[in-house]
């Protein structure tokens, strides 16, 4: 739980890496959008003046020196207490327009996350980058079919979420892979998620992506991996089972037929590896039965923390009544 005392009603979140062409207009935006916010840019070790235009344009400024979008997130939940919190890139590639949308579904109909649905409206006409157009459905394709989900943007930059997310939602991504993280989190722990689609821009002319076509698409996929393994282990443990089976299975059929035909068993080498891969089966498969158990209890265990959250919040908003009433 943050041990930040000062608590903001909207809180609008920036993670900014050399941004300073586009910086100005993002805080504008959002600015006239709500105009009660608190706006705060975290400034990644940007080389350009991102961090002074953010400050003379009235945002908060504060520094995140580890390198990588998962690092600011968790500096930014960690320190900001908020009722509402909207994460937006600080590139002008999200319009503000939609923030008072979002961020209403978070304070009225208290939903956990609420998603800007770039996918739906213009991002394929707009983004100029087709692996990446590849990328985003191919994303939102294996996790809405392996989850059960109905998400219909994985990975964008465009969220807002309540309190009780960001307070217990545990960050391990370093990279652009937060977003898959943050969208698989919310499915697995049951929380309340909206779709809000948007419009989406391209990047202006002279702003760069910070995001590698290639090398951040092979770091989704395995986070992808990672958190099946983690968050859905008796299909990652009974997908590998079933494939260990089933080699086994064909290397052994050859064995039993020359068993059936001359009574021997000439191929010894391959009937052992056979015994050996079916006990690596059995294995997988228990260990997925077993791991499935020990993450119900966790989810059991979240469900503790969401109402420690909820606590920790009804004592924050008390405290700003009665300042107000003094």
């Amino acid at each position: 739980m943050s041990l930040n005392t000062e608590f903001d009603r909207i809180a609008v979140l920036i993670p900014c890496y050399n941004e300073e062409k586009t910086i100005a207009k993002v805080i504008t935006d959002f600015r006239k959008v709500l105009p009660e916010a608190v706006i705060y840019v975290y400034n990644n070790n940007s080389k350009d003046r991102t961090a002074e235009i953010a400050a003379e344009n009235g945002a908060v400024v504060r520094n995140e020196y580890k390198q990588g979008k998962g690092n600011v997130i968790r500096r930014m939940f960690r320190e900001v207490n908020a009722e509402c919190y909207i994460i937006v890139d600080g590139d002008d590639t999200y319009p503000a327009e939609y923030a008072r949308q979002m961020a209403d579904l978070v304070l009225e109909r208290h939903t956990d996350m609420v998603i800007g649905d770039r996918l739906s409206s213009t991002y394929f006409s707009e983004n100029k980058r087709p692996f990446h157009n590849f990328g985003n459905s191919a994303v939102r394709f294996l996790i809405n079919n392996i989850f059960h989900a109905n998400i219909m943007d994985i990975m964008t930059g465009y969220r807002a979420f309540g309190y009780n997310f960001v307070k217990t939602f545990p960050v391990l991504s370093k990279g652009f892979e937060i977003e898959t993280e943050m969208s698989i989190h919310a499915i697995d722990k049951n929380m309340s998620v909206e779709n809000v689609v948007i419009d989406y821009r391209d990047r202006p002319e002279g702003s760069d992506s910070k995001l590698n076509t290639y090398s951040d698409g092979i770091k989704v996929m395995a986070t992808i991996s990672k958190l099946c393994r983690t968050y859905k282990p008796m299909l990652f443990f009974g997908i590998i089972s079933l494939i260990l089976l089933i080699v086994a299975v064909i290397f052994f059929i050859p064995v039993l037929n020359e068993y059936f035909e001359t009574g021997l068993v000439e191929r010894f080498p391959t009937l052992i590896v056979c015994g050996f891969t079916v006990i690596a089966a059995i294995q997988s498969f228990f260990s997925g039965m077993l791991l499935s158990c020990i993450v119900r209890k966790n989810r059991q265990d979240f469900e503790l923390e969401l109402h420690r959250a909820q606590k920790e919040l009804d004592k924050l908003k008390e405290g700003i009544r009665n300042e107000n009433e003094e």
